[in-house]
């Protein structure tokens, strides 16, 4: 079972979708979700902004083929382990699907 619910999958797909940095957010809300699951797993297992920026850039390079220098990478970070920080659930717990 994963260690996160559906409800915090869409809300970090929010995020991702604001970000949307390849433009297409309006039309396609699901075209990042191949990134939630890594990222989730890299934020349960306690990832820091370097790492979660790293995920990014490697995602926007390898994945998506477009080059992550302008695409605030850092700042996005920030905002996840923001989120994270007020998301996650308390330790020991396993949040239910919703």
């Amino acid at each position: 079972m994963r260690p996160w619910s559906t409800a915090t999958e869409r809300a970090l797909r929010s995020l991702l979708n604001e970000w949307d940095p390849i433009g297409v957010a309006d039309e396609v809300d699901d075209e990042y979700d191949c990134m939630l699951a890594p990222l989730l797993g890299r934020l349960h297992g306690g990832a820091d902004r370097a790492e979660v920026d790293a995920f990014l850039r490697h995602e926007l390079e390898d994945h998506f083929g477009i080059t992550p220098a302008l695409q605030r990478t850092d700042a996005v970070a920030g905002r996840v382990l923001d989120w994270w920080a007020s998301a996650r659930p308390s330790p020991g717990t396993t949040p239910q699907a919703r």
